[in-house]
This record gives structure tokens, C-alpha cells and sequence, in this order.
């Protein structure tokens, strides 16, 4: 294993390629260091970390954590990737000063707002923009730039040719997954575990609904899929053959997912990628045995593959036959007797080891246990077998050998021996990893010794002796005895490298001096680690920030109560023209208390084929509707012509969903604003957007009743609009399930578009079928099936000011179109009780997210 030979204080941007290393808990931390991370990363336990499962590590730690670290030459980024509400601002900027004074090279964000608090508090403070933030093209990390971020981790869905293209066009430091988990949903665009569930994977809370099974629902006719039951359940990524690619494309920064593996996991993947990343750097092609690569798959795997780094493979990807970790496949059964299993090995196997036969665990028919003995020609053997067949003999009570045939694949899922060597890499008192250390001595007859030390990381000594050697009678001190002496330095992290000697006169010199003199070196050098002091903001920077947002001016037009209606048809949008035509000829009674006028009525179209965009302007025009056109939530590298179609119909207003969006129609001159996948969920967010060019936004789903209240109480009304009516977004996906399963096509080039001609649905294991949409990307999101309503706190926002509220429809037919409109229109106007309006439709009761007064009662884990 290599050590980086940076010391820890230095700019992130000028050492060579990183291998970066998750750490769930102090274990973690040991098995990345000694097995030759150059940097982990790592969350808190006061919250805002994306791993909220994990263990997580107390805040009082770190400044230790950080000294450890840095003393080995490792770098520490703590991730502070969640999305924070108003009320958790101060003490984000808290945990912020007290990171930046305890040395923590970077923090990974998520949140736009808790970026600029971050560079407030502290701007010598490295700010990562975490994959969270999704940044999926070099027009949107150059919005971000102005946040003051210094290196992008990339979306687990850029390919390498994407990643490329994106370094040709920014200086932005790069970072991309290697290995690990991969989510089916963009992350920090998933919704499914809060609307299921009520937690919010943006809150750290991910329920993991992708590795549910579901049931495919294709033009009203369940499909029958045989074993492929796990449509959103992706292989894990491994791409250790990808490192001289991702190199030669620009990534900077290599990183292991793992945050909530063990320590042996982290041990076992990071020791394996420390040699790939080693190879890639010298040039050589990467390259490990099968026995290497099945002891990866042993730790954790749900089947390899390079996930998007070569483009998009659906069915490889999402073969959707398992979900969960089966370890290696160990062989194949043979045939079945009263008390034992034959099996012709596909890899190792010993007494003790654990397995499982395939099966279905949601099901029940999934069976294990431990391997009592392994018999090969009916010797018991002792020993580890790897191949021919043999016999294993388990407890009775935890199989059921009836429900065994030949053919059945077995998989080894544990390898105490295995585990027991990974953890040998890191529980030990004499560390694997050391740090060079340089020394110069100085022995002169008649004068002291003198000894001055540094490592590569920067730890500094020096030692003076007490001792005066005198003129030698029979053996002059040596530079091979000094070498030998100073060089002893096991249980210690140091190791020499270069010793420089300067040896005068013939002294002698007791081995007792130099023994004290080695211990004075290495007391100093374990103390000697530079500070890093950074300037802090003396007072608090949120005030200061807060005070800064200013009341934003409108004209009338704007501060009109305005009820905008999403359709996502042309069907849907010639229905609501109708409607609005209507009420010019029937306009609503008022009733006492209500508004001196109806809503205005503006549209919002969101379909799948953007050159149907061309006929909702021209019929909105004609029917003097104000129209606004809803931009894709991915921007990715190749796709800016789809800003610039829309560009050409000339649209009143674009609603934009992702940070280059914004940008390029701004530019052009065009009214754009903000919708919910911006993620704005307090007031500094919001600012940073509207300062953008925004003429409104749309607060973030992840805001309950309270959280969205307290945001309207800290931002002037006139910038936001809330969505009362919707089906919730929940996943939202680079990868296509119509291509997956209906499709004898791999990707978009060759799939033939089944999602043109096909309705599809989902059901989940309650029975629910959640509607599937295809975008111009071909990206699928999966929407809930039921409709949320937000009616019961509609006059409480408009009490608080609010005026500007929108619905959004997906699947509802023409003849719906009008009913819901004309409800939220009378609710608006006081003339419906709000609970009449939810129950009218049918729509749940709560504003979207994870908790709160509003929200039904549910059980968070029900999912599971």
C-alpha cells in the first residue's frame, strides 16, 4: 500500500488522485485508514447526514478525529448533506464553526442555503457539493460555483463520456462513485420514503423502497414477470476496471459508498481499490482474479456491474430478480439427501461458513444456516474446499430439506475467516499504514546530539541529548547503528525513510542515549502536527444573512390571487381552455366573506413530448391564457438543445427544475420560476434563487405544515407558490422500466418506445398501483397513486398573504379536469368547506412530507 505523501493542510486540488473511504463509526475509520484511504468522509449524529442510520460520530469527536486523521495523512469530510429548515439554521452555523475550528478539510452540502451560512462562517472552510445536490452538467455546476464550491461529486447516473465532457467544460474538482450501492432514484430528487412512508430521504431517512418487489401493470393487464420482481432494485456498482477511464475523463477523487457497511466491508473494498487506483495511476491496466473479486462480492454484494459509467444498460442494471445482499454464489445442488446437500463448487467452502439457497424472501421460501461439515468422498474434511463436489450438512431445524431439488443455487453469504483476516488489517497494535519520516543526527565528539525529524505529513522534532559522546576506544557509533536504533519504531505510526548522518571524531554512544533520544522523537513528533487556524466569522454570519432579504417588489398582475393549473396532456389543457372560456360566460357566485373576484387562471404543461409545446402556446394564446412550459428535472451533458426547442415557441414563462434551467432561459430573457425540485426549504435557499433571476418559487415537498408556515413567516409571500393539489413525484429515474420489461431493447437508442404507446403502473405490496411516466429524456418517474390535497391549510396561507397556489394533474380525465378546477377556484374564494374538497377527490390529507398536524396518521416503517 502507497501513503499519500501530502501533507493534510494543503489545497484538496493539488495532490494526486484520491481514494476516498466511508466511515460509519470509529472501526470504519480504522479499517480505511490502515488499508490505504487517502481521505473518508463521515456524518454526525446531531443530524444533517444523509446516513442518518449509521452510527455517526459525536460532534465533541472530531476536533480528535480531525488530528488523528491528519497526523496519518489522511483528509476528514464531514457530510452536512441534507436539506435544513429555517428553524435549524442556527444550529447548522454552530456545527459549522465548531467543524472549521476543529480542522475538518471539507464539508459535503446539500443544501443551497447552508452552503452560503458555510461560506459565511468560514470561507477557508472546503465545501463539497455532494451528489445530493444534483449537479448533472457543467452549466449546473457553474451556478453552484457562486456558492463558493470546491469540488462536485458527481450523480452515480454520469456515464464516463458524461463525465468528460463535463471536465472540458469546468475547472471544478471532480468526484464520482466507484463502488458501493447504487439508488435508483437521482439522488436528492427521491420522494418515495416520505410520501409511503412519512421520512424523507433528503432528511437522511431513506426507507429503501426500491428494494421492495413490484408488480408491472401494463395497459390496465397485470404482466406476469416470472422471477423478476424487483423492478427499482439496481446491481451495486463495482467498477475497478473503469479507474484508468475515470482518470483519463477528469474525475479527481474516487469514492467508496458505504457509510452504513461494516468494517470489514470497508477494510475489504478499500484494500482492493488502493491496488486498482495504484495500477491506474502507474498506467497498468487494472486487473483482479476471480478469487479477489468473489472476496469483494463476500462482504457485500447484490451483483456487480458498472452501473451508468458505460451509458445506460437497463437489464443489466435492474435484472430484478433479488434485492437484497446474497454474497458469493458457492455452487449448485446436486442432489438432496435425509441430512445433507450436494453441491459442485463455484468457490470455497468450510465448516462453520454461512449460506442461503435461493428463494424469495418477501415469500418465506428463502432458507440458511451455517455449514456444520463439509464431507468430499465421504472424508470429513477440516480444511477449505474450492472445488468438485461435496456434501454439507446443516441443523435440521433451520432447513427444510424437502424443499430442496438439484439445480437450486446456494450462495455463500459469510466467511468468519474472511472476516476475521479484514479485521486483522485494523485492530492491531502496530498500525499497517505508517508515515515516512525523514531524520537528520548529528554526532560530533565533545558536543551533544542532535536530531531533527519531519514527517511527510508534516510533523516536526527536535532532540538535543544530554549526553557528550566521547572519543571511542573500541566501537565508534555508525551510521548502520544509528539507522538501526532510530528505526525502531514498531507500535508506533511512524516509519523511517531517509536518514541523513554526520558522524565526527569517533564518539561512542550508549544505545541507552539513543534509546531516549528516540522517545523524545517521537513524543514530539505525535505532538507536532501543524495547526491548521483558519479565520472564523467573530459574529454570527445567519443574522447577517437573514437580515439581507429584502421584500421583493411585484406588480399587481403578480400579487393577484392566480390558481395554475398543471396539465400533462393536451387533452387535460384543452379542458381547462374550456373552463376558463366558461367562466368568462358564467362567472362564480359570490358568497359572503369572499373575494371580490374570481382567481386568475394560468397553465402549466409538462409533457412527455415537448414538440406538443408548440400547440398549448398557440391554443393558450388564442385563448389568452397565460402559459408557462415545465422544463425536464435532469439537465444532463448533450441535452441543451431541449432548452433551446422550448426556447422557440416562446412561452410566456418557464418553470425550471434544475440550477441550469434557470440560467439559460434567464439569459434568454424569459420569465422563469422555481419549482419544488430546487429544493428550497428555508429562507437562504430561497434568497440565493430569487437573487437568480426567479420571479416565484415552489417550496420543497420536504416541508410539513409547520416547516412550510415558518418559511412563509421568513420570506416575502409574493415569492412563493404552493401547490395544494398533486400527485406526489416519487422516485424520479435515469433508469427506464419500460425499456427493462417491455422492451427487447437495452437503452433509448434501440428500445423501440414502449412508454409512447403503453400506460403503465406499478403496484406495490399493498395492492396500490402508482402511475409510471416516461419523460423527453427517457427518464421514468413513478408518481404515488393517490392525490394529495393541501385544501385544509389553503386559508391559512392566504391569511399569511399567499396568493399564488397551482394543482397539478396527472392521469385524471377530461372530464375531471373541470371538477377539480372549479373546486380549488370556490375553495379560493371561501365558497367549499376545505374538508369537502379533499374528500371530493379523494386526496389524502397532508401537505407532503414527513410530519406535522396535517398529516395522517401513518406508521414511517410500514414500507418496509
Amino acid at each position: 500500500m502507497q501513503n499519500s505523501e501530502l501533507a493534510t493542510h494543503q489545497s484538496p486540488y493539488d495532490f494526486r488522485p484520491e481514494l476516498l473511504a466511508p466511515a460509519g463509526d470509529w472501526d470504519c475509520v480504522s479499517a480505511a485508514v490502515e488499508n490505504g484511504a487517502d481521505a473518508i468522509y463521515l456524518g454526525l449524529d446531531d443530524g444533517f447526514n444523509a446516513r442518518a442510520r449509521a452510527a455517526n460520530f459525536v460532534l465533541d469527536t472530531i476536533p480528535k478525529l480531525m488530528k488523528d486523521l491528519h497526523s496519518r495523512g489522511v483528509r476528514g469530510y464531514v457530510t452536512l448533506n441534507t436539506l435544513a429548515f429555517s428553524n435549524e439554521l442556527p444550529r447548522v452555523e454552530e456545527i459549522l464553526r465548531r467543524l472549521a475550528d476543529a480542522g475538518a478539510d471539507a464539508v459535503l452540502v446539500q443544501d443551497l442555503g447552508v452552503a452560503r451560512l458555510a461560506a459565511a462562517v468560514c470561507p477557508e472552510l472546503d465545501l463539497h457539493a455532494s451528489t445530493q445536490m444534483t449537479l448533472t452538467s457543467a452549466e449546473c455546476i457553474e451556478v453552484a460555483e457562486q456558492l463558493g464550491i470546491r469540488r462536485v461529486v458527481l450523480p452515480r447516473e454520469a456515464s464516463i463520456d458524461e463525465i468528460r465532457e463535463i471536465h472540458s467544460k469546468t475547472s471544478m474538482p471532480l468526484e464520482a462513485f466507484v463502488h458501493g450501492a447504487l439508488c435508483v432514484a437521482y439522488s436528492g430528487q427521491c420522494l418515495t420514503s416520505e410520501s409511503l412512508g412519512g421520512r424523507s430521504a433528503n432528511r437522511g431517512q431513506c426507507a429503501q423502497a426500491c428494494r421492495l418487489p413490484y408488480e408491472l401493470v401494463c395497459d390496465g393487464s397485470f404482466i406476469d414477470l416470472a422471477d423478476q420482481k424487483y423492478l427499482l432494485s439496481p446491481q451495486d456498482l463495482a467498477a475497478w476496471e473503469l479507474l484508468p477511464e475515470l482518470l483519463d475523463a477528469g474525475v479527481c477523487s474516487f469514492k467508496i459508498e458505504g457509510r452504513l457497511k461494516s468494517p470489514e466491508y470497508v477494510a475489504n473494498i478499500t484494500q482492493h481499490y488502493r491496488t486498482a487506483l495504484d495500477q491506474a495511476i502507474a498506467g497498468r491496466r487494472v486487473e483482479f482474479s476471480r478469487r479477489e473479486i468473489q472476496r469483494m462480492e463476500q462482504s457485500f454484494s447484490r451483483g456487480f456491474s458498472p452501473g451508468w459509467l458505460q451509458g445506460c444498460d437497463h437489464k443489466m442494471l435492474v435484472p430484478a430478480t433479488s434485492s437484497s445482499k446474497r454474497g458469493v454464489l458457492l455452487g449448485e445442488v446436486t442432489h438432496v439427501g435425509t441430512d445433507r446437500v450436494g453441491v459442485l463448487l463455484e468457490y470455497e467452502v468450510r465448516a462453520g461458513d454461512g449460506i442461503v439457497f435461493d428463494g424469495d424472501r418477501t415469500e418465506g421460501s428463502e432458507q440458511g444456516g451455517r455449514v456444520y461439515h463439509v464431507i468430499r468422498n465421504g472424508v470429513l474434511c477440516d480444511e477449505t474446499v474450492d472445488q468438485g463436489v461435496v456434501e454439507l450438512t446443516f441443523d435440521r431445524r433451520a432447513i427444510d430439506f424437502d424443499q430442496l431439488y438439484p439445480g437450486l443455487r446456494i450462495w455463500k453469504t459469510d466467511d468468519p475467516r474472511l472476516t476475521q483476516e479484514l479485521r486483522r488489517t485494523f485492530e492491531t497494535a502496530d498500525p499497517v499504514r505508517r508515515v515516512p519520516l525523514n531524520l537528520e543526527v548529528q554526532v560530533i565528539t565533545g558536543q551533544p546530539i542532535r536530531l531533527v525529524g519531519q514527517t511527510t505529513t508534516g510533523s516536526r522534532c527536535l532532540a538535543v541529548s544530554e549526553h557528550i559522546p566521547e572519543t571511542a576506544r573500541k566501537h565508534p557509533i555508525s551510521e548502520d547503528v544509528l539507522r538501526e536504533q532510530f528505526g525502531r519504531l514498531g507500535g508506533t505510526i511512524y516509519q523511517l525513510n531517509r536518514l541523513e548522518c554526520r558522524i565526527e571524531g569517533n564518539p561512542m554512544v550508549p544505545l541507552s542515549v539513543l534509546g531516549q533520544l528516540r522517545r523524545i522523537m517521537i513524543e514530539q513528533l505525535d505532538s507536532g502536527l501543524p495547526e491548521i487556524n483558519r479565520k472564523i466569522a467573530d459574529a454570527p454570519a445567519l443574522p447577517a444573512l437573514k437580515a439581507a432579504i429584502q421584500t421583493a417588489t411585484h406588480d399587481s398582475k403578480t400579487n393577484r390571487l392566480t390558481l395554475r393549473v398543471m396539465c400533462r396532456t393536451l387533452h387535460q389543457l384543452e379542458q381547462l381552455l374550456s373552463h376558463a372560456s366558461s367562466r368568462l360566460e358564467h362567472p362564480a357566485e359570490r358568497m359572503p366573506g369572499s373575494s371580490t373576484e374570481q382567481p386568475a387562471l394560468e397553465a402549466i404543461v409538462d409533457f412527455q413530448d415537448i414538440r406538443e409545446y408548440r400547440h398549448a402556446v398557440e391554443r393558450c394564446s388564442e385563448a389568452g391564457v397565460v402559459l408557462w412550459l415545465a422544463t425536464p428535472r435532469i439537465q444532463k451533458p448533450g441535452e441543451m438543445g431541449l432548452f433551446r426547442a422550448m426556447r422557440k415557441y416562446q412561452p410566456e414563462g418557464v418553470l425550471v427544475r434544475n440550477l441550469s434551467g434557470l440560467r439559460y432561459f434567464r439569459d434568454e430573457g424569459i420569465r422563469v420560476c422555481g419549482d419544488f425540485s430546487l429544493n428550497i426549504t428555508n429562507e437562504l435557499t430561497a434568497d440565493f434563487l430569487m437573487g437568480l433571476g426567479l420571479e416565484r418559487i415552489s417550496p420543497s415537498y420536504d416541508l410539513n405544515r409547520d416547516q412550510l408556515l415558518d418559511l412563509i413567516r421568513v420570506v416575502p409571500v409574493s415569492w412563493l407558490e404552493i401547490v395544494i393539489h398533486q400527485h406526489m413525484p416519487m422516485f424520479h429515474m435515469e433508469h427506464c422500466v419500460f425499456c427493462s420489461v417491455l422492451s427487447p431493447g437495452t437503452n433509448k437508442t434501440n428500445c423501440g418506445r414502449p412508454c409512447d404507446v403503453h400506460q403503465v403502473e406499478l403496484r406495490d405490496r399493498t395492492g396500490v398501483d402508482h402511475p409510471l411516466v416516461a419523460d423527453v429524456g427517457c427518464r421514468n418517474t413513478l408518481f404515488n397513486a393517490v392525490p394529495q390535497s393541501s385544501a385544509e391549510i389553503t386559508g391559512e396561507l392566504q391569511r399569511l398573504g399567499i396568493t399564488q397556489f397551482r394543482l397539478e394533474l396527472l392521469r385524471e380525465m377530461e372530464t375531471q379536469v373541470s371538477e377539480i378546477v372549479r373546486l380549488y377556484e370556490r375553495l379560493l374564494l371561501g365558497q367549499v368547506n376545505s374538508s369537502i374538497v379533499w374528500k371530493t377527490l379523494n386526496a389524502s390529507n397532508r401537505v407532503g412530507v414527513t410530519r406535522g398536524t396535517l398529516e395522517a396518521d401513518r406508521n414511517p416503517l410500514a414500507i418496509l
